[in-house]
């Protein structure tokens, strides 16, 4: 992948897409090829086509999402399922028909069942039940998945996909109702100092493990994988250790500067009850990680400040 080749970010202005272009732009390729859902929509197959057809992206990742937390998972799962597998299949279908060279797919942990061995390794996919609270989200990410390695066998398209943990970061949605668990501990410990509250409310038990992985740290992965990866097995990234919920909840209040009380509501659910993945397989591709959880909250935090009156209510 040449500094003047065209690539296309599908999902730029999203928490993994606007990572990942950031981190292009560093690197000094200057022919990117964006496009907002507004002018592409990447749920209709012609307009997919017919944009590929115009452009011919040499590189493509495939960053685009429906995504959300345990609520908006709960809440409506059918699109979450119709949405990721539309695009998915949109542009991973025209990426073959109009000759990419490679195309980067970004898979999720939720992909594993919801009793998988821990750490999870590749290994595990397809071996027992999913997660039922985002049991739509996972099913699409898994189709996605194994639609790059069967065009891969039947057609020779050069499809590679890495699978992240939970991840966090600036232009992360911080909504009050689909946001994930950072950024929804980093809003309701905002809003409960602005209005002076001294209880926040955490659902589920906090008993639950979840490894967190910065955004630019994962646009970090992609740039390097679609450098130098060629295999048709998909790839944990990652940094193979994790927290509690009441853990990450509890590091939160302290950068916040909340000194309130959680309040655990048991009668929320759960979701899974561990997600920590196996990265060996990364490992022995020389790359890890750079940004420490601590830090890497700090920043995201101090981001979030700055844009409290710009993010999703």
């Amino acid at each position: 992948m040449q500094l003047r080749d065209s690539i296309f970010v599908a999902g730029h202005r999203g928490l993994v897409g606007s990572a990942v272009l950031r981190r292009l732009q560093a690197a000094g390729y200057k022919n990117l090829i964006l496009r907002d859902r507004r002018e592409l929509d990447l749920t209709q197959q012609s307009a997919v086509n017919e944009f590929f057809a115009a452009n011919r992206p040499a590189y493509v990742v495939l960053a685009a999402a429906k995504v959300g937390g345990i609520l908006e998972n709960i809440r409506v799962p059918a699109e979450f399922l119709r949405d990721n597998v539309l695009i998915q299949t949109n542009v991973i279908d025209a990426a073959h028909k109009y000759e990419t060279r490679k195309l980067l797919f970004l898979g999720s942990s939720c992909i594993y069942p919801q009793r998988a061995p821990q750490p999870m390794s590749e290994q595990c996919l397809l071996t027992g039940p999913l997660e039922p609270t985002n049991e739509a989200y996972a099913v699409a990410k898994i189709i996605g998945l194994k639609m790059c390695q069967v065009y891969r066998l039947q057609y020779g398209l050069n499809a590679i996909c890495i699978i992240p943990p939970n991840l966090y970061g600036p232009f992360d949605n911080f909504s009050s109702n689909s946001s994930h668990v950072v950024s929804a501990l980093m809003r309701k410990m905002w809003e409960a100092m602005e209005g002076r509250t001294q209880e926040v409310e955490i659902w589920g038990t906090g008993k639950p493990r979840r490894e967190l992985l910065h955004v630019d740290d994962l646009a970090d992965a992609c740039l390097q994988f679609m450098l130098s990866y060629e295999g048709d097995d998909f790839v944990n990234v990652g940094w193979g250790h994790d927290v509690s919920i009441a853990e990450l909840a509890q590091t939160i209040a302290r950068i916040v500067g909340f000194q309130g009380t959680l309040y655990f509501n048991d009668s929320k659910p759960d979701g899974m009850p561990q997600k920590l993945m196996d990265v060996k397989r990364m490992k022995s591709f020389g790359w890890m990680p750079n940004i420490d959880l601590e830090a890497g909250l700090r920043s995201t935090y101090a981001w979030f400040l700055d844009n409290s009156s710009k993010v999703r209510s």
